[in-house]
């Protein structure tokens, strides 16, 4: 009778782990960062793991087919196989249903709640360690999974890794809630995606207000404008309507001043300028004024008139928070 009562508890306990097991791990797949899997996985060195881990997510339908497939072995052929040994140890009486109690209240505990607990706990930890061993499984149950797959072809559907703007604000918001990046990180990041909503007319210096020089004007005449404003970059404006010679920097037209050229013209100083269509959007504009060395760019209509300037501090000042939209 012991030695029975010893081998119908090894039976349960062969019974419980492997539940445990497969409810662990198939919960850990379930709640693992799809994105730090990637991230791992196409590293020069990657984890040991990780590129598994990787193809097993890809095709997530299958893997979890493979997981299922090995619990319900446990649970449900290992209590029939338990049930019977049972019956034949105790022999009926009461014993045999409050066994029967006993067992599926372990399962439930020990080989259910508490497994799937620490899966998502653990998520990558269990998914990393797990994944030669189901990508083995896999292998081994590869007839029964394609045959399941040519009655229900939802399991070959392939998982891809997207998101959408939405969903990364989320992420920073929530990653700053949660102390792992700043709160002025998850701010920037909300404005970065602002600037697909703006035009150069949104954040330019209009027209009207913009700084401009007469490019034929001598250094000379010029001073006392050059010393009242502090615009960092001017305009050059040519005889013609909307004639634009180019930009030239204060500190270049106030060096020549005191280097003694105030016979010298803004327009003999001037660098060439880019324009840019009023209409144009804020994300593409900042990426051009990396090529540009002074950082500032006429904005012209659809007619190619002069109606102002913008220059990448409008941009950052977007990003960093400054700019608020006018009310029309």
């Amino acid at each position: 009778m012991s030695q029975n009562l010893l081998i119908l508890g090894i039976l349960v306990l062969v019974v419980l782990i492997g539940s445990a097991m497969c409810s662990g791990v198939e919960a850990a797949l379930l709640a693992v960062n799809p994105i730090r899997v990637h991230e791992l996985a196409i590293k020069n060195k990657p984890i040991r793991g990780a590129r598994r881990l990787a193809k097993l997510r890809q095709r997530l339908g299958r893997t979890l087919t493979v997981i299922t497939i090995a619990n319900n072995g446990f649970n449900i052929f290992g209590s029939l196989m338990l049930g019977s040994y049972a019956a034949f140890v105790f022999k009926g009486g009461i014993a045999l249903p409050l066994f029967s109690i006993f067992l599926t209240i372990l399962v439930l505990l020990l080989g259910e709640i508490l497994p799937k607990s620490i899966g998502t706990r653990l998520a990558l930890q269990i998914s990393l360690a797990s994944a030669p061993i189901l990508d083995f499984a896999g292998v081994i149950m590869r007839p029964i999974v394609l045959l399941l797959e040519k009655v229900l072809p939802v399991l070959t559907a392939e998982n891809e890794i997207t998101t959408d703007e939405e969903e990364i604000r989320q992420m920073a918001t929530l990653g700053s809630q949660k102390g792992q990046i700043e709160a002025d990180e998850a701010a920037m990041i909300s404005k970065v995606f602002q600037l697909n909503d703006l035009t150069a007319r949104d954040l330019m210096t209009p027209r009207v207000a913009a700084p401009t020089l007469d490019g034929n004007t001598t250094l000379e005449k010029l001073r006392s404008t050059l010393i009242a404003h502090n615009d960092h970059w001017w305009v050059i404006l040519g005889e013609e309507v909307d004639k634009i010679i180019g930009v030239v920097s204060r500190e270049k037209l106030l060096t020549e001043l005191l280097e003694g050229h105030a016979q010298l013209t803004p327009a003999e100083l001037s660098e060439k300028v880019e324009f840019v269509p009023e209409m144009i959007r804020i994300d593409r504009l900042l990426i051009s004024f990396n090529k540009d060395k002074s950082g500032v760019k006429v904005v012209v209509d659809e007619f190619g008139g002069f109606v102002g300037v913008i220059g990448a501090e409008a941009v950052l000042a977007v990003l960093a928070g400054w700019w608020r939209k006018s009310k029309s």
